[in-house]
């Protein structure tokens, strides 16, 4: 697929809620339109965890070269600054080569962070571990308060119970010397771009859900807590908090029984779904398609075909 003659095609980025067949539909368009897929779900980066983040296996990618997939260690923190310098690689490498780019996932900043100019703050190793060692030793009310103190719109923005954002947040006031910026500033494009959002009634999300996690826990998922766990899950302070893994360790720990795990994975993963939906829905530049419907792939291969020929 190519727009005007000559010029590189647009990366088409298909996003959306967790259950509404992203992956299905990108691999059919990229059969369809000649492309390849490079990963948007921050989870999947992670080598090994591939039960509880659906992460396509061979049958699943129907031939379609994956990229992104596995790149690193459950122990290795993530950094949406290292992946948007390798998603944006091997975007310009196929485009280069004349081939569509399908970017494809549920982790809202990982897609604007290709497709958009965001400024990422640095990081700073010291400061950091300073700041984790103090929430260990206070816990998050006192931190909260703090940023409150130093930088009263992000103290209402970032929950007094999110540890990490708030970490976050004073580490960057301390390195920049200005406010932690809670909300992203309104996009400006990187590349020409079709975005195709997939959703669903919030009741059959809700059922998909629930048939989800049921295939996740028979398919071994407990054992590929057990095996990640082994290899130093618990010491990534990304990787242990995905969904599923979190309330499978907190099994692990006797805080939680086998059946409250698995019900509170289904719960959270719900609540985690509303909150990507209130994402997404922000950009209006978004084309919205029913993923129930029966010529979901013909309609989007029609936006997309619409798209790079009005851009």
């Amino acid at each position: 697929m190519s727009g005007p003659v000559g010029a590189a095609p647009p990366v088409v980025a298909v996003v959306g809620p967790t259950a509404t067949g992203k992956t299905a539909l990108a691999v059919a368009l990229a059969q369809r339109l000649g492309g390849e897929v490079v990963n948007a779900d921050s989870m999947q980066l992670y080598r090994g965890m591939d039960i509880g983040t659906a992460k396509p296996d061979e049958a699943e990618r129907g031939g379609v070269p994956h990229h992104l997939l596995d790149l690193w260690h459950v122990r290795e923190p993530a950094s949406v600054a290292e992946y948007r310098l390798r998603a944006r690689a091997e975007i310009d490498r196929l485009r280069a080569a004349g081939v569509t780019p399908f970017l494809v996932g549920g982790s809202g900043l990982y897609v604007r962070a290709v497709l958009d100019e965001l400024d990422f703050p640095g990081t700073d190793p010291a400061v950091r571990a300073r700041l984790e060692a103090e929430l260990a030793d206070v816990g998050p009310a006192e931190l909260h308060a703090r940023l409150a103190r130093l930088d009263p719109a992000a103290g209402a923005a970032v929950l007094p119970s999110n540890g990490r954002r708030i970490v976050r947040a004073l580490e960057v006031i301390e390195l920049t010397g200005g406010p932690f910026r809670a909300e992203l500033p309104a996009p400006r494009p990187h590349y020409p771009a079709v975005t195709i959002g997939l959703d669903r009634e919030p009741a059959e999300l809700d059922e998909r859900v629930a048939l989800r996690v049921d295939r996740m826990w028979a398919a071994g998922f407990v054992d590929e807590v057990a095996a990640l766990d082994a290899e130093g899950l618990r010491e990534g302070p990304t990787a242990s908090r995905a969904l599923g893994y979190a309330q499978v360790l907190a099994q692990f720990d006797g805080t939680l029984t086998a059946e409250e795990a698995r019900e509170r994975t289904v719960t959270t993963t719900r609540r985690f779904v509303r909150r990507q939906r209130s994402w997404f829905r922000r950009d209006t530049g978004t084309a919205w398609l029913d993923a129930a419907r029966t010529d979901l792939v013909d309609a989007a291969a029609a936006v997309i075909t619409a798209r790079t020929i009005e851009g």
